[in-house]
């Protein structure tokens, strides 16, 4: 069975997700026939009572964590969401974002929040050339952003495999994907953020911060590229340019994207796969990428996940896209796979198709997986060791869990690598793998069984370091946009490593320092939230 895209997200956000066609909801005839709304339109206020606030509710990737807000502000314009900022604010009330609805763990869903501004109708994307820059609007996902960017003017923003997540929190944890080792993180071609903060009075304003030496926000700017979303406030557009790009053609200020790629599923049966195969497995996976994640590789155009699956599911599956243009992209191709398969000790099935990018980069797979989640994630520096791929097989193919699992390795690296711990908010730069574990299981009745169960697994693994894959030589830390709020509790995080700094390692007091001077009043807050500086 193929996973379903919803959940490769090696695409989720913090505070993201998918739209579902939202923007007539609320809208005025001029918004709904698609005209922009103007700095004088009123909020549009949806309350329980109101039969759009069902639907609204619907909008959350994980059923665990279903929002029940007193009020959702449906947002058109930057100025409606720094009025809705203001009111609530004023009001006294908790307030948070929702671009799309992907957020993994409960920061979005949280009881705890009164008010909901939610960004999904502010979706496009256009050339600034005042800026010389791409302005995309945070409440876009990632398939409208691709779409636009490609048909427009032939570019794109290395970003997630998932189409429907949101822009909004993906960009702003970093964001990566299957362009990601050639061309490095969604954030390393970040030009500017527009956020709405407030300020130690209360009243909301819309700053514009960019990645230029002699902006005075330099440091706001610098907080979102990989901060983490729904830390300093709310982001309202983003604007892109890769960093040297000169002249004014739009069409050389962003990556080109290779026109088409090889898309190629390899399957390999659990039926006659031992313990034995399963380690050589992932050992060559492993090593492979090991050998071939620094910058400049000449494998930079493949990208690669392996999805280790329950045995229940039949088959463990390895996701390969390569650049058809690369010289000897198909002998290149083939011999990855035969790298990866040596000595399994069972026949893979291979099937290869010819995809345009955009079509391929905008599809989105059948959803196959139970909707209740919990995730948790990794860096890795190093592969595996084997006592912990035999952990993995044996968790796998554990006859008590009810559900669903997949173990992700993302193919990492590369020009990812090329780029200084220090230059964004992402310090872990020396990677060759994204690692993520994620439980599926239908039924609420059975959450508290399966969250037991995957936290147990992934304890096991990292058993070695506390149960969290602390920074050092195999492991670096964890990726905020697999947020996971089990790294403030020292009955799973027993390393002794705070939570702040397995996500953000040495960028945390700086990120500390920025908090306090754009929320003094910590008023964008949540359970993996930055905690200002003190003083």
């Amino acid at each position: 069975m193929v996973m379903s895209r919803r959940q490769l997200l090696g695409s989720t956000a913090a505070i993201s997700g998918a739209t579902v066609g939202l923007a007539g909801l609320g809208a005025t005839p001029a918004q709904a026939g698609g005209a922009p709304a103007t700095a004088v339109d009123p909020l549009v206020a949806i309350h329980p009572d109101d039969p759009r606030y069902a639907q609204l509710m619907l909008r959350s990737f994980n059923p665990r964590f279903i929002s029940s807000p007193e009020t959702v502000h449906l947002t058109y314009t930057a100025e409606q969401v720094r009025a809705a900022v203001e009111q609530a604010v004023g009001r006294g009330q908790r307030i948070t974002v929702r671009s799309g609805g992907h957020c993994l763990d409960n920061l979005v869903g949280d009881p705890a929040f009164r008010v909901l501004v939610d960004v999904s109708a502010m979706n496009q994307t256009w050339y600034d050339s005042r800026h010389r820059a791409f302005v995309v609007e945070s409440g876009a996902t990632l398939g409208q952003m691709y779409e636009q960017l490609y048909l427009g003017w032939k570019v794109t923003v290395p970003a997630g495999v998932c189409p429907p997540v949101g822009v909004g929190g993906h960009i702003s944890g970093g964001g990566y994907g299957p362009l990601s080792r050639k061309f490095g993180l969604s954030v390393d071609h970040l030009y500017g953020v527009e956020v709405v903060v407030v300020d130690r009075s209360g009243r909301a304003r819309t700053i514009l911060a960019t990645a230029r030496p002699d902006d005075p926000h330099r440091d706001l700017w610098w907080a979102h590229t990989g901060g983490g979303g729904g830390n300093f406030g709310f982001v309202t557009k983003y604007l892109f340019r890769t960093p040297g790009a000169t002249g004014d053609d739009p069409g050389k200020l962003l990556p080109t994207p290779p026109p088409t790629l090889f898309m190629t599923w390899v399957s390999y049966p659990w039926d006659g796969l031992t313990q034995e195969g399963f380690v050589r497995l992932v050992k060559n996976h492993n090593a492979w990428h090991a050998a071939h994640s620094g910058p400049g590789d000449p494998y930079e155009g493949l990208h690669s996940a392996l999805h280790l699956n329950t045995e229940k599911e039949q088959f463990i599956y390895l996701e390969i896209r390569t650049d058809a243009t690369m010289p000897d992209a198909r002998k290149m191709l083939d011999d990855y796979i035969a790298a990866v398969s040596a000595g399994v000790g069972v026949t893979p099935q291979i099937s290869t198709t010819d995809d345009l990018w955009l079509a391929n980069a905008t599809l989105e797979f059948p959803q196959t997986i139970p909707p209740r989640t919990k995730s948790k994630g990794s860096y890795l520096r190093k592969p595996l060791a084997e006592r912990q791929i035999v952990e993995l097989y044996r968790g796998l193919r554990d006859p008590a869990y009810k559900g669903q699992c997949l173990v992700y390795f993302a193919g990492y690296g590369g020009q990812v690598n090329a780029v200084g711990p220090d230059a964004t908010a992402v310090p872990q730069r020396d990677s060759i793998l994204k690692l993520w574990f994620s439980a599926s299981w239908p039924n609420a009745a059975d959450d508290e069984e399966s969250v037991d169960w995957v936290r147990r697994f992934y304890q096991r693994v990292f058993a070695d370091t506390g149960g969290m894959p602390v920074s050092g030589d195999r492991y670096d830390g964890c990726y905020i946009n697999y947020p996971d709020i089990d790294s403030k509790d020292p009955a799973w995080n027993r390393s002794g490593v705070p939570w702040s700094t397995l996500y953000y390692k040495q960028s945390y007091p700086r990120l500390q320092r920025i908090k306090a001077k754009y929320d003094p009043n910590n008023i964008f807050r949540h359970a993996l939230s930055i905690e200002p500086a003190a003083g």
